[in-house]
């Protein structure tokens, strides 16, 4: 969420900023203000009268023990009035406060001067390429049929349990996914996060927290009884550790990772994009998080994209990197870079990390803040990234390394799998 100081400030700059995106800014933006303003004014007023009624009272209580109990009881009738003007104003405050609030949520993040201008995923923009995309033989299957093949991934059963997009992984199928769990933990802990495991349904204030809520998409599930979400990523309950924390700034990086099962609707994805592990409502994913100092966030950034790239390079998959435009960016993101691999089964790029900053969005949301070298306050900056999102690595691992022989392991993970080959 957008701070109210720095809208006043950079109006102009944020309404030119916010066009990347194609949104009627300035429209919010003078919406915002003109709350703001009212808010302000209510709030002066209130505290007028209240101060005044509380200087009234003391004035009561010394007339009444000086014996000048009808001087007093006319200064209490006025006291009345003011308790019912300062519950009017209070009740107009709440109201003006919940209406600003409410249009700052649909208020996205300012994209970073670096993002393109765009309108569709077509418009992102190729910074990295690496790996050599391999040559399969003219009876190369896509995943969904090698998971029949070799019987480690059942798609019909999950459609009984629960529905399509709940696959079961079954035999090597289901070891494969707990090295790749393995493995990304170890990896990530290695390079210094520190490992937690998180709950995987969270509270309306942690959703608003990370600007998963208002959820405008309907992409998350409700409980409605409980009123709780299953969470569509780890990222919303590590980040809410923080919500209403002061951190120290000699703690500085902070950085997690957690696996977790992720959780999305995925309403409107239909298509033969979607088959098979393409797109699910129930998946797994590891996850990073880092909280940073404003100054050292996008360095943070570039050292996120880097781990992302050494992983890849391990499991020796062919990757690009992009730099999404402002048609594609994430509501809450300055800045995202997105991971694909090459899926030459399905002769077509796979998306299978997410890396962003969120600059000072989410912090002001969740009031996350740190004190700076002269006792001030201020708010971190917020980054996350898919380290890694399983499904559509599981299927460019199937994919690109189906040999005659079977499924050839990437070699870092035999160490995790027990096994070489899926035959």
């Amino acid at each position: 969420m957008l701070q109210l100081q720095v809208i006043r400030d950079n109006k102009d700059e944020i309404i030119k900023a916010l066009n990347k995106r194609k949104i009627d800014a300035e429209s919010l933006l003078n919406n915002v203000l003109q709350l703001d303003e009212k808010r302000r004014t209510t709030q002066t007023k209130l505290d007028t009268i209240l101060a005044e009624s509380n200087k009234l009272s003391k004035e009561i209580g010394g007339l009444f023990k000086s014996g000048k109990a009808a001087e007093a009881n006319v200064l209490k009738e006025k006291t009345g009035v003011l308790k019912e003007e300062s519950k009017q104003l209070g009740d107009d405050l709440n109201i003006t406060a919940e209406e600003l609030q409410n249009i700052l949520y649909q208020i996205p993040n300012v994209p970073h001067d670096s993002v393109p201008i765009g309108t569709t995923e077509d418009d992102n923009e190729e910074v990295f390429k690496e790996g050599n995309i391999p040559v399969l033989e003219t009876d190369a299957l896509p995943h969904w049929e090698l998971a029949k093949k070799y019987d480690i991934i059942d798609f019909e059963l999950g459609v009984k349990i629960s529905g399509a997009g709940f696959p079961v992984y079954k035999g090597k199928g289901a070891r494969l996914q707990r090295a790749l769990i393995s493995y990304f933990l170890d990896k990530n802990t290695a390079a210094g996060y520190t490992e937690i495991q998180v709950p995987h349904l969270v509270n309306e204030a942690s959703g608003l927290g990370t600007g998963q809520l208002p959820d405008k998409e309907g992409q998350m599930y409700h409980v409605t009884a409980d009123d709780l979400y299953l969470i569509p990523t780890a990222e919303v309950p590590v980040t809410n550790i923080f919500r209403d924390i002061i951190v120290n700034k000699e703690d500085f990086p902070i950085r997690y990772t957690a696996y977790t099962p992720c959780f999305r609707r995925e309403a409107g994805s239909y298509g033969a994009h979607v088959r098979g592990l393409n797109r699910l409502h129930q998946f797994d994913k590891v996850e990073i998080v880092r909280v940073e100092h404003p100054e050292n966030s996008y360095t943070a950034l570039e050292g996120m994209v880097e781990h992302v790239k050494d992983i890849l390079r391990e499991l020796n998959l062919p990757y690009r990197v992009l730099r999404l435009c402002s048609g594609d960016l994430g509501f809450t993101a300055a800045l995202t870079y997105d991971f694909e691999v090459f899926s030459t089964a399905q002769d077509r790029w796979l998306e299978i990390s997410s890396v962003s900053n969120f600059e000072t969005y989410q912090a002001n949301r969740l009031k996350l803040r740190f004190k700076d070298e002269n006792g001030k306050s201020q708010l971190a900056h917020t980054l996350n990234g898919s380290s890694l999102a399983l499904p559509r690595v599981l299927a460019g691992i199937l994919e690109n390394c189906q040999t005659a022989s079977g499924i050839k392991i990437p070699e870092v993970l035999i160490p995790y799998c027990g096994f070489e080959y899926i035959d």
